[in-house]
């Protein structure tokens, strides 16, 4: 008699309806609550623990943007602009020395020339290709650099032979530079700067997801604490307490590195990119101001437009006094007492100035065109170049002094998170195998 065939088939069917009665009955007895609970934290340790990183890593990010990118590229395209103001207010102080021209202006305007390429090296490079489409101050600068040096050479090789077609050239080289070059150096600024300020505003953010995060952490830990004691009678459980801990200790870590970024940003915008904006309006004034006043003669009777141009920049800056204007605002919002003195410097050289500015243009229209030209640029010590320099002279060590503020603020802000991205994942993992492990105690009671 053979034996009967043995199948399979039951081992190869899927689980029916009594294997999930099974499993729903046994999510209802307390050791499948205390594995659905242990899941429960183990999930959340672990989304507590991604996310808080996420988020503290996007601060740290824009921090890093504002040392490396956006801080870097407002000082950049600041110094194009100084660059370029102030090659154009030598070029013109040149040309009206005539066929022998200063050594110290040729060199000053090469260096100046040589600054700005070096300046927009650093930006262009920094930028992504679709940056330097036709149109965008990047591609005016890179383009037109190159166009305004070649006029002015020309002016200056025509200036030396004593030829007067050398005037029209250097008109329209300054031409340039104001309507296209400074404008482009302008916007480029003003975005560098704009990025500066949305870094500061990504990076000093109040922590409201990182906060939230933690108190659902503390929260889901001592429901399950509590459950515990109502269901074991016991007071205490060492691996929740410990994931307890590593919880607050997260939560409390996140929040004073917030709060101490939160307070370095904000003093680095205050005392640091702001007085910066504010220092560097200030010396644009005075360049504008300076070329104004040499273009002025350039033109030698019809400059009247310049002058004009002069009075307007002149009083932005605070007239003959120097008060009211952006250097009483500069002097006013300054961060110290030696940035202050600096500032101050610059407004002393400013009254100075206008008072020699007044005698040139009493000399050019009474006649004396060689007077006014000397008086313009000649190297006497209370002649307007000297003024010039000394205005510059202050404004510039009162910008180095409050960069270096604004660096070093964002730098402490940086040391303030270092760590903490690897800190938070490693309490997280804590708190996640803190919950694991007090949990498994419990469930070895119902074996």
């Amino acid at each position: 008699m053979s034996a009967p065939t043995v199948t399979r088939q039951e081992e190869r069917d899927p689980p029916g309806p009594g294997r999930f009665a099974e499993l729903n009955e046994l999510a209802r007895t307390t050791p499948g609550v205390l594995t659905m609970l242990t899941a429960a934290l183990v999930v959340v340790g672990v989304l507590v623990g991604v996310f808080t990183a996420i988020s503290v890593q996007s601060r740290a990010t824009a921090l890093d943007d504002l040392t490396t990118r956006s801080g870097p590229l407002s000082v950049a395209a600041q110094e194009i602009y100084r660059s370029l103001s102030d090659a154009d207010a030598t070029a013109t102080s040149a040309f009206l020395a005539g066929g022998q021209e200063p050594a110290e202006q040729r060199a000053r305007y090469q260096d100046d020339i040589a600054q700005a390429e070096s300046a927009l090296a650093v930006a262009v490079a920094a930028r992504e290709p679709a940056d330097l489409t036709a149109g965008s101050p990047l591609a005016t600068l890179s383009a037109k650099l190159s166009v305004y040096t070649g006029l002015v050479e020309t002016a200056r090789a025509n200036n030396t032979q004593g030829l007067p077609v050398g005037a029209a050239y250097q008109r329209e080289a300054s031409n340039l530079m104001r309507t296209e070059l400074l404008p482009a150096a302008s916007e480029l600024y003003d975005t560098e700067t704009a990025q500066v300020s949305a870094d500061q505003d990504r990076a000093a953010g109040f922590p409201f997801v990182e906060v939230l995060l933690g108190l659902v952490a503390l929260g889901v830990l001592v429901a399950a604490q509590v459950y515990l004691r109502r269901v074991s009678n016991r007071v205490f459980n060492v691996g929740l307490m410990v994931a307890t801990g590593a919880a607050l200790v997260s939560l409390v870590w996140v929040l004073v590195a917030t709060l101490g970024v939160m307070a370095n940003v904000d003093q680095s915008r205050e005392s640091g990119s702001e007085d910066v904006d504010q220092l560097a309006q200030a010396r644009i004034a005075t360049l504008a101001a300076r070329a104004d006043e040499t273009l002025t003669l350039v033109a030698r009777g019809s400059g009247a437009a310049f002058e004009e141009d002069y009075v307007k920049v002149a009083e932005r800056l605070g007239g003959d006094s120097g008060q009211g204007g952006l250097l009483d605002a500069a002097r006013s919002g300054a961060i110290s007492g030696e940035v202050s003195a600096h500032v101050e410097a610059a407004q002393r050289a400013w009254q100075d100035w206008q008072v020699v500015h007044g005698e040139i243009r009493a000399a050019d229209g009474n006649g004396d065109y060689t007077g006014a030209v000397e008086l313009a640029i000649g190297d006497a010590e209370d002649g307007a170049a000297a003024r010039f320099d000394e205005v510059d002279a202050g404004l510039r060590e009162a910008i180095g002094l409050t960069t270096f503020r604004f660096t070093d603020e964002v730098s402490q802000a940086s040391n303030a998170v270092t760590g903490t991205v690897i800190g938070v994942i490693l309490l997280a993992a804590l708190m996640a195998a803190g919950s694991v492990a007090g949990i498994w105690q419990r469930l070895k009671e119902y074996r």
